[in-house]
C-alpha cells in the first residue's frame, strides 16, 4: 500500500490534529490510541454482532479479524456496533413490524457514528437480511472508502433442513403429516450454529447482489460463517480499505447504474428474494442512481433463472459454496454478455479483471444450470400492474407454481387472521388469500408473510391457492405469491376495496394483476372506505409510518 498521506486522513485529522483537539486525543488514549495512531487513517468497523440471532452471533470475532487487517495495513481501526433483529424469530408476531424499520436504524446509526467520529474509511459486517442493505445505505450516504463483508451462510441442519423446514413443519403438523415427535426433531436440529439462513433467502440474495455490485471482495457472498475463508475475507477487507483510501475510491464510484444492473441480473440468475427489489431500490436512492420497477422488468426479460436453490429449488447455499460460489456464475454471465465488465469494484479493479482467472464449476454439478437449460428463461421476479396494483407489485414466480392463477378472494386484515384461516381450514383450493394493512405505513413496517406462506406449503395447498399482500415476503417464501402491492391499503389503494368472493386474476406472462369488479362498484366501495387510525402514535414505528415512502420506491425514509 502507498505511504500514508494527509489526503487519507481528511476526516480524522479534523478530530485529532492540533492543540485544540487535545480533549479528543485524551479520550482516544483511554480506548487504546498512542501517539503514533493519531497520524494514521481511522477505519470504522461497523459490527452487527448480537446474540439475538445465529446469523450474527459470530460477527464480533469477524470484526476483530477486520481490525487486524486494517491495522496491519497502516490504519487505526475502531470497532463499533449497530443493531440487528431476527426475522426468523420475529416472523408471525407483532415484533416483525420492526424488521424493515431496522434497515433504516442501521443505516442511520452507521452514518451517525462515522459522521461524528471522523472515520476516514469504513468496513461493515452484516449477517442478517436488513443488516446488508442498511450497511450499504449508511456507507453510501457517507461516501467514504468502504467495503462490505458478509458474515457467511449457516451449515445445513440434520436431514438437509434449515429454518424454512421449521416454518413449513408447522403447516405439515396442522395437516396431520408430522407427529409431535417428528416436528420436535426438525425444530431441534435445523439450526446447527452460526450463520445466515441457508437457502437463497434474503440474506444470501443480498450478499450476492452486493458482491455483484462491487462493494465486497470477490467470494465474500459464498463462504460459510464458520470457516477459515470467512476469517481471511475479513482480514483482507481490513487491508483493502487502506488501498481504497490511497486511491480515493468511494462508494459512488462503484455503485453506478451499470453496477446495479449487474446486481439485478445476478439476483435473477440465483432465483433470489423479492426483498432484493425493495433493497436495491433503496440502495440506488442513497447514491442518486435512478432505478425503478420498470428496470427490473426490462432486465428480467433477458436474464434466465439458472440456480436450483431453495426455497423453490433443491440445494442450499453451503452446497453452492462447495462448488465455487457465485464467481463462476458471474464469469459465465460476463462471457454471455449479461454483465457489464467495466464496472469498478472494491478491489480497485474492474469486474472483468476480477473474473479473468476464475475457473468454471466442476463437471457434473447441477446446482447452476447451463444457459441452454435454464430453470426459467426470464426473471422469476415479476413486476405486476393492473387495477389491483396501479403503481406496481412484486411476484416471485419460478414457473413451478404455474404462470397464471385465477380464483376468488379470501380477505384478511393482517397476518394473524390469515394464518389462523389457513391452519383452521377456512382457506380452500381456488382461493386468492388477500392480506392487507401490512404495508410500510399500514402495518406499520411491512411485515414478511412467511408464516402464512409456509403454512400454505405445509398444508399442501402450494399449487392450489395464491396469496397477495401489501406486505412483503421472506426470501424463504415460495408458491404463487404477490407482495409489495401499491398503493397500499392504508393509503386507500385498490387492495383496500377487495371483498370476499371477488374474482382475481394473476398473470405472470402478461404481468397483470386484476380485480374483476367494475369501476362503478370500486367507486362505490371507495366512497364508503375510511382510512384506519394509525396503530402506533409514539415511538419508532410511528415515526417510520410518517416518513416512509411507497414500497414501489424502496420504502425509504429520506425521500
Amino acid at each position: 500500500m502507498s505511504d500514508i498521506t494527509d489526503n487519507m486522513r481528511k476526516h480524522s485529522s479534523q478530530v485529532v490534529d492540533g492543540i485544540e483537539a487535545a480533549p479528543a486525543r485524551a479520550m482516544l488514549r483511554a480506548v487504546g490510541f498512542n501517539d503514533e495512531d493519531f497520524g494514521k487513517p481511522q477505519i470504522g468497523i461497523a459490527s452487527t454482532w448480537a446474540n439475538v440471532t445465529p446469523c450474527n452471533m459470530h460477527i464480533d470475532k469477524l470484526a476483530r479479524e477486520a481490525e487486524k487487517g486494517a491495522n496491519a495495513a497502516g490504519g487505526k481501526a475502531v470497532i463499533f456496533n449497530t443493531i440487528t433483529i431476527s426475522d426468523g424469530i420475529a416472523n408471525g408476531t407483532e415484533g416483525m413490524k420492526y424488521s424493515l424499520v431496522s434497515r433504516e436504524v442501521i443505516a442511520d446509526s452507521i452514518e451517525t457514528v462515522a459522521g461524528c467520529e471522523g472515520f476516514d474509511g469504513l468496513i461493515a459486517i452484516g449477517g442478517c437480511d436488513k443488516n446488508m442493505p442498511g450497511c450499504l445505505i449508511g456507507m453510501a450516504r457517507l461516501n467514504r472508502p468502504s467495503i462490505f463483508v458478509y458474515g457467511g451462510t449457516i451449515r445445513p441442519g440434520a436431514g438437509h433442513t434449515d429454518i424454512i423446514s421449521v416454518f413449513e413443519a408447522v403447516g405439515r403438523h396442522a395437516a396431520g403429516e408430522l407427529s409431535l415427535r417428528q416436528f420436535k426433531q426438525i425444530e431441534d436440529t435445523a439450526i446447527p450454529g452460526p450463520g445466515s439462513c441457508g437457502g437463497m433467502y434474503t440474506a444470501n440474495t443480498m450478499a450476492s447482489a452486493i458482491e455483484a455490485l462491487g462493494m465486497s471482495l470477490p467470494g465474500s457472498s459464498a463462504q460459510e460463517a464458520v470457516s477459515a475463508d470467512k476469517a481471511s475475507d475479513c482480514y483482507r477487507a481490513g487491508q483493502q480499505v487502506l488501498e481504497l483510501l490511497a486511491r480515493d475510491i468511494k462508494p459512488r464510484d462503484i455503485m453506478t447504474r451499470k453496477a446495479f444492473e449487474n446486481a439485478i441480473r445476478v439476483t435473477i440468475a440465483l432465483a433470489g428474494s423479492t426483498n432484493a427489489v425493495l433493497h436495491l431500490l433503496a440502495m440506488a436512492h442513497a447514491v442518486d442512481v435512478k432505478l425503478t420497477l420498470d428496470d427490473f422488468v426490462e432486465i428480467g426479460k433477458t436474464t434466465p433463472v439458472l440456480a436450483d436453490l431453495r426455497p423453490s429449488g433443491k440445494y442450499m447455499m453451503s452446497e453452492l459454496v462447495a462448488i465455487g460460489g457465485i464467481q463462476p456464475l458471474m464469469k459465465r454471465m460476463l462471457d454471455a454478455g449479461l454483465l457489464h465488465g467495466d464496472t469498478l469494484t472494491v478491489t480497485g479493479r474492474t469486474l472483468a479483471e476480477n473474473l479473468a482467472d476464475v475457473a468454471d464449476y466442476p463437471a457434473g454439478q447441477d446446482i447452476i444450470r447451463p444457459f441452454d437449460n435454464p430453470i426459467k428463461t426470464d426473471s422469476h421476479l415479476v413486476i405486476l400492474h393492473g387495477n389491483l396494483s396501479p403503481t406496481g407489485a412484486v411476484a416471485k414466480i419460478t414457473g413451478k407454481e404455474g404462470l397464471r392463477f385465477a380464483g376468488r378472494a379470501r380477505v384478511y386484515h393482517g397476518e394473524e387472521a390469515a394464518l389462523a384461516g389457513i391452519l383452521d381450514g377456512e382457506v380452500v383450493a381456488g382461493d386468492v388469500i388477500v392480506i392487507r394493512y401490512e404495508g410500510p405505513k399500514g402495518g406499520p413496517g411491512m411485515r414478511e408473510m412467511l408464516s402464512p406462506t409456509s403454512a400454505v406449503m405445509g398444508k399442501g395447498l402450494g399449487k392450489d391457492v395464491a396469496l397477495i399482500t401489501d406486505g412483503r415476503f421472506s426470501g424463504g417464501s415460495h408458491g404463487f405469491v404477490v407482495g409489495h402491492i401499491t398503493p397500499e391499503a392504508f393509503d386507500g389503494g385498490p387492495i383496500a376495496l377487495v371483498e370476499n368472493g371477488d374474482a382475481i386474476t394473476i398473470d405472470a406472462q402478461t404481468r397483470e394483476i386484476s380485480l374483476d369488479v367494475t369501476e362503478a362498484v370500486l367507486a362505490a366501495r371507495r366512497a364508503r372506505w375510511t382510512q384506519p387510525k394509525p396503530l402506533y402514535t409514539r415511538g419508532v414505528l410511528a415515526k417510520y409510518a410518517k416518513l416512509v415512502s411507497s414500497a414501489s420506491e424502496g420504502a425509504v425514509t429520506d425521500k
